[in-house]
């Protein structure tokens, strides 16, 4: 039925800020900034996956009313909206390159059982995660699970 998905909406609360972090830190292209007088559609994506891309949007009318785009605002600035995961080959080396380029980030450089990974948040308050994934994922152990959950009884 479907063969692919192309455009994940990923909430901003300013669309130039959003270019200078996306484009300007992560390395992802911008593909289309298109001024529609009602709203700016802007896509990215990243150069080694272009058919895949980003709609930085502001949350606002015409896609939700007024009162519904300051509920969405309030929870991205909390980081309860918006996570992605972006793959690498070397997690250690991106960690480095944006930490040196001032990322903040919540998470360090950790070994998990499907990987290596790390995690940040964006300008907005989005959660992003880069993973190097294990040729192999290991088996979930007690102590990853308290680890994660904050108990080993689950």
């Amino acid at each position: 039925m479907f063969t692919a998905i192309t455009i994940t909406t990923v909430r901003v609360l300013d669309q130039d800020e959003a270019l200078d972090f996306y484009v300007g830190k992560l390395g992802f292209k911008i593909d289309d900034d298109v001024d529609m007088g009602f709203m700016r559609w802007l896509t990215i994506s990243l150069p080694s996956d272009p058919g895949r891309q980003l709609l930085l949007e502001v949350p606002g009318p015409p896609a939700m009313s007024e009162q519904a785009a300051a509920q969405v605002r309030d929870l991205l600035t909390k980081g309860a909206l918006g996570a992605a995961i972006l793959t690498t080959d070397d997690c250690q080396k991106v960690y480095d390159t944006l930490k040196s380029q001032g990322v903040e980030f919540t998470q360090g450089v950790e070994v998990q059982p499907y990987g290596i990974d790390c995690a940040f948040r964006d300008p907005f308050g989005n959660q992003i995660r880069v993973t190097q994934p294990a040729a192999q994922p290991s088996a979930i152990t007690d102590e990853d699970r308290a680890r994660w959950c904050g108990s080993a009884e689950s």
